[in-house]
């Protein structure tokens, strides 16, 4: 799916030097992390361990689970954190404890002191390969979203005693980009994050209201969805064009941080077309959202525009009645429909659609013949579930998943004491 040109080697030897310097950069960071000094007698149990490791600039990753957790019926969890800063940025976010252990024996002396049934992941970081060697909790990894993004399956799930994935198109992505997994080791379980309780981002309106929420330019060109720089200020200009609309943009998180010119530079377009078009007519309630919470907007939204990101599938499970415009910077249509099956209920916006888009968005204003596509496609995504069902899918597999591992470490424990009176003494008979 590189679009760079390079042969497949060079490419792959390009990645490997950048993903070795981000290694040894991470390592360095860690290391340098004080230690903390703890008193760990006077930390209450808890259940649960939400494990993240990562610095605020990925703290997004971690508080979309944060309410769910907070809501938990019965479950005490704790947040454990490696990085000093992340830990005084969640003081604010959370009422949920907070414990930030920066070294692994620090981490290792937590675990044993308050004896934790799981752990959960929340990404994919190199330091949970650190909180694994933990052998007493049942490891699972729910990841931060639902999308189509080739990083929302990693080869890392077979670290995992367990996968939470949102439905069916997930167990699918597994299978096509895994060998020698066991499917059995995943878990649907939908998105209990869309069951929460969000007010909505914008204030009630007779206008429509059109979104466009693109995602970020990824690590590396593989891992690339953004339309910012590609058809970003175009999307804009299309949207504006619309009569008695009104336009919100949200960009991801680390849109506004980028370090890829191009998408600075398309950013700055956008927000400068957006004040110019609320100078004309502040009526309209044009909205630029650096911040704030996307669900929220979705509830406000009639058209989203959106790329191949967890964006696109909220919207989907949120409101499938809205019209739904996907993204594709590759302007491949066959290899987007493999990759993300959400594009077949969708209008795709490519290098070959830019141009006629503002026509288009007039047209699903008045007509949307893939409402009924819409639907079927949340059933694949999030197997059916209604509003609340997956919040209590969700807690009732992670009991199960205590339970049985809990009760496997009982039967480890029997085996151990019955095989003492087996072990050779050295004596001859």
């Amino acid at each position: 799916m590189s679009t760079t040109g390079r042969p497949a080697e060079g490419r792959l030897k390009t990645l490997s030097r950048r993903a070795a310097r981000s290694a040894a950069r991470r390592l360095r960071n860690l290391a340098a992390e004080p230690d903390v000094d703890i008193d760990f007698s006077a930390i209450p149990d808890a259940d649960v361990a939400l494990y993240f490791a990562d610095a605020p600039a990925k703290i997004y990753q971690l508080a979309q689970w944060l309410p769910v957790f907070e809501a938990a019926p019965g479950v005490r969890t704790m947040v454990v954190v490696r990085n000093a800063e992340t830990a005084a940025l969640l003081a604010g976010m959370t009422r949920l404890r907070v414990v930030c252990v920066p070294r692994y024996e620090s981490l290792m002396a937590l675990y044993d002191r308050v004896s934790f049934h799981a752990v959960v992941y929340v990404n994919n970081g190199w330091t949970n390969f650190q909180s694994l060697s933990f052998q007493q909790a049942v490891h699972i990894h729910v990841n931060h979203g639902e999308s189509d993004k080739i990083c929302m399956v990693s080869n890392q799930a077979k670290a995992y005693d367990k996968v939470f994935v949102a439905g069916e198109a997930a167990v699918r992505r597994h299978a096509a980009a895994l060998a020698w997994f066991d499917d059995s080791h995943l878990v649907r379980v939908g998105r209990p994050q869309l069951d929460l309780p969000v007010p909505p981002a914008l204030p009630a309106s007779e206008r429509f209201t059109i979104t466009y929420a693109p995602t970020w330019e990824g690590e590396d060109e593989a891992n690339n969805y953004t339309s910012l720089d590609r058809y970003g200020p175009a999307i804009i200009a299309a949207a504006l064009a619309q009569p008695s609309a009104r336009i919100a943009y949200k960009p991801h998180p680390r849109v506004v941080l980028s370090d890829d010119a191009g998408v600075r530079d398309a950013h700055r377009s956008v927000v400068a077309l957006i004040e110019k078009a609320r100078s004309a007519d502040p009526s309209a309630g044009h909205s630029i959202m650096l911040d704030g919470d996307i669900l929220g907007l979705i509830r406000c939204t009639d058209l989203m525009i959106a790329d191949v990101s967890s964006v696109s599938l909220d919207h989907l499970y949120l409101r499938p009645e809205a019209p739904l415009v996907i993204t594709d910077r590759r302007t491949d249509r066959a290899q987007l429909l493999q990759d993300a099956p959400i594009s077949d209920g969708s209008h795709v916006v490519d290098a070959n659609t830019i141009a006629t888009l503002a026509g288009d968005l007039a047209a699903m204003r008045s007509d949307d013949p893939l409402r009924e596509r819409r639907a079927a496609l949340r059933d694949f995504y999030f197997d059916g579930l209604a509003p609340g069902q997956s919040t209590e899918r969700f807690w009732q597999a992670v009991q199960e998943e205590i339970s049985a591992h809990d009760e496997a470490l009982q039967g480890l424990s029997r085996v151990r004491v019955l095989d003492i009176g087996n072990v050779p003494t050295g004596e001859s008979a």
